[in-house]
């Protein structure tokens, strides 16, 4: 379908994207996704080849685009079948450094940007804990102030790039006693004394790395505060909606490729005398699960342009990150069943998409917690507002 969200301007990114894509990725996810690991040289082609840091500021060495031009990076990267090949730099360019280029002081920015926007750098995003996920006004990680530096304690988990990252943007207590407003953000390099990082075995997302990480006593110096000490809360609370919204390409662009791969598959695999393409039940399901998909996508666009507009609604992304998410495991499970027992093998490309689907209605914000939101909007006219620093 042909949308005026993209110009002659963006089909020539996605077009030069897609020739690298095929070129230096494809032939290698299979051995990421074994190794359970993506060599950093991969993002360092994909800085110098200007495919990182699109919506960032020149003066960093990004490159000033829309957002849209985010969302064919994330569609593209998603048709590579394999989450945590996009998850990776969904992480860094949408949910960690966001906040630096935001909220940060102009020193934290030199510091991190050009690293983030060249691929040298991996950063990640330090919010949930072993015992507080979706309520993160309950995270127990403290950072205690010593004058010229915050003493860290604490631990957090699920932390995609947690590993092999160099940098966490972490959610800490500065202020126990004042609740959401006693919350901070501070960037804290991976490589300080006192932390310990635990790599954790995951369901999907194979080729990405997710660790526990403790912080015993970590000296990180006032200067990587970002913002105002208790602002962190709800710097948060308006960086998620990004973080939801982000899901709409990479759902997108993950579904198109089971719809595509499946077609493939039918019109070659046979079945009393003809291709299964020939079966009505069949080929009614791939018409209504492509109806569905084109459905999912107008609307997700539209909360993209609404976010390319500097429109904060979050409602709206609520519904999207919901949508498309649960689409996506409901597209997963139809398309492997095309496959009949070739799908359940990890040489046929469901059974690994089906594995990292399942996470889309977890991260971000649980779907229940999605329901919530958008219910609190529909039923008791809750207003959400963007907090300004």
């Amino acid at each position: 379908m042909s949308m005026n969200y993209f110009s002659k301007e963006h089909e020539m990114f996605r077009e030069s994207l897609r020739d690298f894509l095929n070129k230096e990725v494809k032939g290698n996810i299979d051995k990421w996704e074994s190794d359970h690991k993506i060599p950093r040289d991969i993002w360092k082609k994909m800085g110098d080849q200007g495919f990182l840091g699109l919506t960032y500021p020149e003066k960093y060495g990004g490159f000033d685009l829309d957002f849209f031009f985010e969302v064919i990076l994330f569609e593209e990267m998603s048709k590579m079948n394999s989450g945590g090949f996009v998850i990776t730099q969904q992480v860094v360019q949408c949910m960690s450094s966001p906040y630096i280029l935001k909220y940060g002081s102009e020193e934290l920015k030199e510091k991190y940007l050009p690293g983030i926007i060249s691929g040298d750098l991996i950063g990640c995003i330090g919010i949930t804990e072993p015992d507080a996920g979706s309520d993160v006004k309950s995270i127990k990680t403290k950072a205690e102030d010593k004058g010229d530096h915050y003493l860290l304690n604490g631990s957090k988990t699920f932390i995609t790039n947690g590993v092999y990252g160099d940098f966490v943007v972490t959610v800490a207590k500065t202020d126990s006693n004042a609740g959401a407003k006693g919350i901070s953000l501070i960037v804290v390099d991976l490589n300080s004394k006192g932390i310990n990082r635990t790599k954790i075995d995951k369901l999907g997302w194979h080729a990405s790395d997710t660790a526990e990480i403790s912080f015993d006593n970590v000296k990180v110096p006032k200067e990587n505060l970002i913002g105002e000490e208790g602002k962190g809360f709800y710097y948060l609370m308006n960086g998620l909606q990004l973080e939801r919204l982000i899901f709409v390409p990479s759902c997108v662009g993950a579904m198109e490729f089971a719809i595509s791969e499946s077609i493939k598959y039918m019109k070659q695999r046979k079945s009393f005398g003809q291709t299964i393409d020939k079966f009505q039940a069949l080929r009614h399901k791939i018409a209504s699960l492509s109806s569905e998909i084109e459905s999912a996508k107008v609307f997700g666009y539209y909360c993209c342009e609404l976010y390319n507009k500097n429109i904060y609604d979050v409602k709206l992304c609520s519904m999207a990150k919901l949508l498309v998410t649960e689409l996506h495991e409901k597209v997963s499970t139809e398309c492997l069943q095309f496959f009949g027992g070739n799908g359940f093998s990890e040489e046929y490309p469901l059974a690994r998409m089906y594995r990292d689907c399942r996470v889309g209605t977890i991260g971000a914000g649980t779907s229940e917690i999605m329901r919530e939101i958008i219910a609190k909007a529909v039923i008791d006219d809750a207003e959400f507002k963007e907090v300004k620093s």
